[in-house]
């Protein structure tokens, strides 16, 4: 083998994204990198991976890599650490966390996480950890709360059709989620059966993403609006006889007082609350009642809002209207997380859980490390942390009580990285961690039906270590029990949640790279019955008691008993008033990945700078020139960065694309600093993409 024949291994990309990509990497002698592609023989990803895990070797190798075990010599943020070694850092950290459940018990240590990679035990053996101590719970809520709650409040469960099925469409719609940017497989099947079946491709967002550029329709909405447009949608299909009553009246809950309910919902009367024309709305109805054989495939954006959930029930009903499920290429997909039957119990311990811990949720992190009492749920103040797998000074909403909560100085806070992040400048102890080439670990595609084995590319520098590792050997220093899963490697680890969940063992699956766990049509496209006990699609949820795969504990959160009976527009939005005109979605950015890839120079050389769009005849409302310098803020704080006029924007709208690290806005303060974190209803989440703000020239 020479430098210029590389051998090709497999693995599959760990990122915060359904696609979950099979990929082939190019591995010169002595172990190095080259280009990563997309498995061809995989059905799914099908050669086709996004541009920024192709060039992977550039974040692999990247200068500013973290090679060794650091502690803080400075003041917190400043960046000054010493060296120190492996063992003098875990010996460290096991006395810190034991002095600090001395002084307030357990729950005082927050181990903190979230989804830097989606690997089942690199990512998820946090749990095991937590458990065994007894330390605080996470409730997640940074991503999926809103729109698995939608979704599942009609169907049942968190399952659909074959997304493989878009390229077996006549018609592709792709609600709130821009594809080309952040899950580039969904493209490549509908642009398939555009292609071979002249399917059309309709794109619903709230600006002309590069999916919308790419579509034959594109609906431009006012954010938070959707709900509207989907109940306006459905009034033109039961108006104009293309709702299917053979399938509402065996298939769905209370057909006839849906229909009775949207007699009002008219395309003139959502025109007024989503800004698009009533003859658009007209037209695109037309085509969904006209073409039967539609895919409905709905995103997460759309519903990081505070009426989320009930925009993605909204959206997810126009599929049970027309009774599309029944066929091939036909239905309403979100997410596949129900049909990966995995037992995860020796990697998470479950059985140690302690049923009376805390779960604080991830989202309100600011306020939970200033104190807040509610948001500690009446338990003692958090006084150490462990973080893996997230960069929460960036990404978290409420950035200014984030950075004022890190900053304190009797909270000791350890960072187990790849790179020093914003939360890892404000840690004491920073621990060096692998990348996913260098470990051993087990995936699931929510966006398809694959569960993907990861394997050991490469052998990781001397240096970093994988989450495993860090986890085991706090564990044996914090005197955590005799867990038999503290003692199993990452490949044993799959190995046995492979057999106990009945998918074979590791040597079966190195030898096909993945397992293809699709349900066959009827179960798919739930032609037996939908999820609900009654077998029903449930247009009338009743909220804070429907079914989701992510509630918390106690009772339901936000203003819930004011969510609609039944689907509809609920203006439970953060409101424009006269001091805060504007609404602003921070978008993904297509080199970016949240804060993954922030750091490589190709990503930020796409980029270009932290930037807002807006249209040119809002711009001038306020006297803001193409190019020019802004301050935009609310309540939560204050942001300066560059604006930019863009005609295909919402009215209204402000858009912000990427998470830019803090330090890359002149002020050092980044777009999550005007987010909020007040828990969105029923069952909590972030409403990213709904906040309220003004514009100032500078």
């Amino acid at each position: 083998m020479t430098k210029h024949h590389p051998k090709t291994a497999f693995s599959a990309c760990p990122h915060d994204c359904p696609s979950t990509c099979a990929l082939d990497v190019e591995v010169f002698e002595g172990g190095r990198i080259g280009r990563v592609r997309g498995a061809r023989d995989n059905s799914y990803t099908a050669g086709v991976i996004c541009a920024k895990v192709a060039r992977y070797a550039e974040r692999l190798y990247h200068p500013d890599r973290l090679f060794k075990p650091l502690r803080r010599t400075g003041n917190k943020g400043e960046g000054h650490f010493e060296e120190i070694s492996w063992d003098a850092a875990l010996d460290l950290i096991a006395e810190k966390f034991l002095a600090a459940e001395a002084r307030f018990g357990p729950e005082t240590v927050w181990p903190y996480h979230y989804a830097g990679t989606m690997g089942l035990v690199q990512r998820d053996s946090i749990h095991r950890f937590r458990h065994a101590k007894g330390y605080s719970l996470q409730f997640d809520s940074f991503c999926t709360n809103m729109a698995w709650t939608g979704y599942v409040a009609g169907t049942g469960k968190l399952a659909g059709p074959d997304p493989r099925e878009m390229a077996k469409s006549d018609q592709v719609v792709i609600w709130g989620t821009n594809p080309v940017a952040t899950q580039v497989n969904v493209m490549t099947h509908a642009i398939t059966a555009r292609k071979k079946r002249g399917a059309r491709i309709i794109v619903v967002d709230v600006y002309e993403t590069e999916t919308m550029k790419q579509a034959d329709l594109g609906l431009i909405i006012k954010p938070g609006t959707d709900g509207a447009l989907a109940c306006a949608i459905m009034h033109v299909l039961f108006r104009d006889g293309f709702a299917d009553w053979d399938y509402l009246e065996r298939y769905t809950d209370c057909p006839r007082d849906l229909e009775a309910h949207l007699g009002s919902r008219t395309p003139a009367w959502a025109s007024q609350i989503t800004g698009l024309a009533a003859k658009r709305i007209e037209e695109t109805a037309r085509l969904i009642g006209e073409v039967k054989r539609t895919y409905f495939r709905l995103g997460y954006g759309f519903t990081r809002s505070r009426n989320g959930a009930v925009a993605m029930h909204a959206a997810a009903s126009i599929g049970a209207v027309t009774g599309c499920w029944l066929l091939e290429g036909g239905g309403v997909f979100h997410n596949n997380g129900a049909i990966y039957e995995l037992d995860k119990s020796m990697i998470e311990a479950p059985e140690l859980k302690n049923p009376k811990t805390r779960a604080l949720d991830q989202s309100l992190i600011g306020r939970v490390l200033t104190g807040d009492e509610a948001a500690l749920l009446g338990g003692p103040p958090v006084t150490a942390m462990l973080i893996q797998n997230t960069n929460p000074v960036s990404v978290a909403p409420e950035q200014d009580l984030v950075k004022q909560g890190f900053a304190r100085e009797d909270l000791f806070t350890v960072v187990h990285e790849q790179f020093i992040t914003e939360t890892a400048a404000m840690a004491d102890v920073v621990l060096p961690a692998t990348q996913f080439l260098e470990h051993d670990d087990i995936y699931k595609g929510g966006g398809h039906q694959h569960l993907m084995l990861g394997p050991k590319v490469t052998q990781a520098p001397d240096g970093p270590r994988e989450n495993l590792f860090v986890l085991n050997e706090l564990a044996k220093r914090l005197d955590a029990g005799h867990h038999p899963g503290f003692a199993l490697s990452a490949r044993e680890h799959i190995d046995w949640m492979l057999q106990a969940s009945g998918y074979g063992t590791l040597a079966e699956m190195e030898a096909t790279r993945w397992i293809d766990l699709q349900p066959d049509f009827d179960e798919a496209h739930y032609v037996n019955g939908f999820g609900h006990a009654d077998g029903k699609f449930h247009f009338r949820p009743g909220w804070g008691r429907s079914a989701a795969p992510n509630k918390p504990s106690g009772d339901p959160m936000g203003p819930w008993t004011r969510m609609p009976d039944l689907p509809d527009h609920w203006d439970s939005i953060e409101q424009t008033d006269k001091q805060h005109p504007f609404r602003l979605v921070t978008a993904p950015a297509r080199s970016f990945l949240n804060s993954s890839f922030n750091e490589t120079e190709s990503s930020r050389k796409k980029e270009g700078r932290p930037e807002i769009w807006l249209r040119p005849e809002d711009a001038a409302l306020y006297g803001i020139e193409d190019g020019a310098r802004v301050k935009m803020g609310n309540r939560r704080g204050v942001v300066t960065l560059h604006a930019r006029h863009l005609e295909t924007v919402a009215p209204g709208t402000v858009i912000s694309e990427g998470i830019w690290p803090n330090a890359s806005f002149e002020d050092g303060r980044g777009i999550n600093t005007l987010t909020g974190a007040d828990p969105v209803a029923p069952y909590g989440g972030a409403a990213f993409h709904d906040t309220a703000v003004w514009l100032r020239a500078l």
